[in-house]
């Protein structure tokens, strides 16, 4: 790893070009590798043991391309993966996006309800509302389960009736409960940002964890000296393990500039990685 190196970053889908595209603003000399685990989208509607072997094993992929940072993109990895990345990769800084999400909601609330967008993974996993509540035990946090929102992204279809009626649904509720802050708990969901101001209307705040989260990264790289020269032009890679073909055309469409996107398939290039704690609380890991 040198200040060359690229940064990592990885997701169920197309979600986390959200984050990308944050970190390609914000750190423009940077180098990227992005992978996007298609062929397991949505991570919401599977199991805490698939996703966290799933997250893993994309962790040591971005490891082996020697990358000097990895951004969990992916509300779920964050929840159940994220310390055990950090366990089993100690030499590279790995983080999340939950606890950015929740700075920015809980500086943004003004000690009001605040409402959580989400998937139904990660609204089952209470992650959200644990985070806040570390740092505001009395805080109200109402989690609302959006399973329609990662198909329509993934879809292209964010700017549809579809779409429409499936962010009245959901924040419908959160509304109701007086909430008006909402986090955007997915990164898939910010592709939906503008429906949904449209649909709630002025004075709801909507936060977005990938910017906070790409702070987090840019503070990481200044104060660990790894930040990339200027002088250098950088590479920016992007990995699907389903087809190519429509992540470069939604995925350039979305970061507004054309990209390559070359496949890797699981037990080829990738492997899953499970893991289990031992008594003295080390890792094992294991080819699923």
């Amino acid at each position: 790893m040198s200040i060359i190196s690229p940064i990592g970053v990885f997701d169920s889908g197309l979600g986390g070009l959200t984050v990308a595209k944050r970190v390609l603003e914000k750190l423009p000399q940077e180098s990227m590798v992005y992978v996007g685990d298609e062929i397991h989208v949505p991570y919401g509607e599977r199991t805490p043991e698939q996703i966290t072997s799933f997250a893993l094993g994309i962790c040591e992929f971005l490891v082996h391309r020697n990358a000097k940072l990895i951004i969990m993109a992916c509300n779920m990895s964050s929840a159940l993966a994220l310390e055990k990345a950090q366990r089993l990769f100690p030499d590279i800084p790995i983080i999340g996006v939950i606890e950015a999400g929740v700075r920015a909601a809980l500086a943004a609330s003004s000690g009001g309800p605040i409402g959580i967008l989400a998937t139904r993974g990660t609204a089952n996993t209470k992650a959200y509302t644990k985070t806040i509540q570390r740092f505001r035990p009395d805080a109200e946090v109402f989690e609302q389960a959006c399973p329609l929102f990662v198909p329509i992204v993934e879809d292209g279809a964010w700017d549809t009736p579809e779409a429409e009626a499936a962010v009245r649904e959901y924040t419908a509720p959160l509304l109701a409960e007086g909430c008006r802050t909402l986090v955007l708990g997915c990164t898939h969901y910010p592709f939906l940002t503008q429906t949904i101001k449209r649909i709630v209307g002025a004075g709801i705040t909507l936060i977005d964890p990938s910017e906070e989260t790409t702070v987090d990264a840019a503070n990481i790289i200044e104060n660990t000296g790894s930040a990339s020269p200027n002088r250098l032009e950088p590479v920016h890679t992007y990995y699907t393990s389903a087809e190519t073909e429509r992540f470069t055309v939604m995925g350039g469409k979305f970061l507004g500039r054309a990209i390559e996107v070359e496949k890797i398939t699981w037990e080829m290039d990738l492997r899953a990685i499970e893991c289990q704690e031992t008594t003295e609380d080390r890792m094992i890991k294991s080819a699923l």
